[in-house]
């Protein structure tokens, strides 16, 4: 019912905001989750240190903590604002029977996901470059430690909980590229939609202004 009510193109652009919906979720949950093993001190850009007598591992000069909300809330946002769109089209699919979209809408939509894209380039290099930061930190300073994953299965020091600290930056990191890749195909959907719409809409004017010119310029022919 859904496929047929939408145009395959839009369609096709609700299944990429589900994937952008999903990638926000599991990007803004992993980045929580592990803040919250860490007593909600941000990791990204975070020094370690190893404490030799305890053989614990501690966290050290981690960053602002609202550096890991903002790219928590840029995930939280995209999600929202994909599950939203599609409830509305799902919504609208269900009362009308032929669903239009105008270019107005469209160039907007365009305006969306150029700032979705960069915000989300800025999230991913956030979590790239704090997440190499703080590994380098743990290979320099843990000893028999050879990468980062390693540290995990070390003791860290009370209150911490360090053994999913790479996973879950990892997981962050890598739904928000994933997230980042699926508005660059939106933008080319969208695009495609609106230049269909213009042929469309240019289509139809040429031919309502030949049907209504007619009347006007038409000659009867001259009897032989």
């Amino acid at each position: 019912m859904l496929a047929m009510a939408l145009p395959w193109l839009l369609v096709l652009e609700l299944v990429m905001y589900a994937g952008c919906f999903i990638c926000g979720i599991i990007a803004a949950a992993s980045l929580t989750i592990t803040q919250g093993h860490f007593s909600g001190q941000c990791l990204l850009y975070g020094s370690v240190q190893f404490n030799s007598s305890a053989k614990t591992l501690d966290l050290l000069g981690p960053s602002s903590a609202s550096l890991c909300y903002f790219v928590s809330a840029i995930s939280v946002c995209v999600a929202i604002y994909c599950f939203s769109l599609i409830l509305y089209w799902v919504y609208s699919s269900c009362v009308g029977d032929q669903v239009k979209r105008e270019t107005l809408w469209m160039s907007a939509t365009l305006g969306v996901c150029g700032v979705f894209l960069f915000f989300l380039l800025v999230s991913g290099c956030i979590l790239r470059i704090g997440r190499d930061r703080l590994c380098l930190s743990v290979l320099h300073n843990v000893p028999l430690v050879t990468s980062c994953e390693e540290a995990e299965n070390r003791t860290w020091a009370q209150p911490y909980n360090g053994s999913q600290f790479y996973t879950g930056l990892h997981n962050a990191e890598k739904s928000v590229w994933v997230n980042f890749f699926f508005w660059v195909l939106i933008v080319a959907v969208v695009i495609v939609q609106r230049r269909q719409g213009s042929d469309f809409r240019a289509g139809d004017d040429a031919d309502w202004s030949t049907s209504e010119t007619e009347p006007f310029f038409h000659r009867p022919s001259r009897p032989q």
